[in-house]
């Protein structure tokens, strides 16, 4: 995935914004991982499946923005 790659072509806003996006989101993931990881309430426990599924998906969704947007660049 060239979104990620340095280019001669300045950055734009759209591309910042996702990149930043992209990042907060594996922060997050990261967090859920390890609050799941740390654990022992089983309402906590589902609740950072909850979350873990959702900063998955979440994750998952930029990365097809970030894909679709260098196909559009570069087309």
């Amino acid at each position: 995935m060239g979104f990620f790659k340095k280019k001669n072509t300045p950055v734009t806003y759209n591309e910042k914004y996702l990149k930043s996006e992209i990042d907060m989101t594996r922060d997050a993931l990261n967090a859920a991982y390890s609050n799941f990881d740390n654990a022992t309430d089983p309402d906590l426990i589902d609740c950072y499946i909850y979350q873990l599924n959702s900063e998955q998906k979440r994750y998952k969704y930029l990365l097809q923005l970030a894909r679709e947007y260098e196909d559009n660049t570069t087309a």
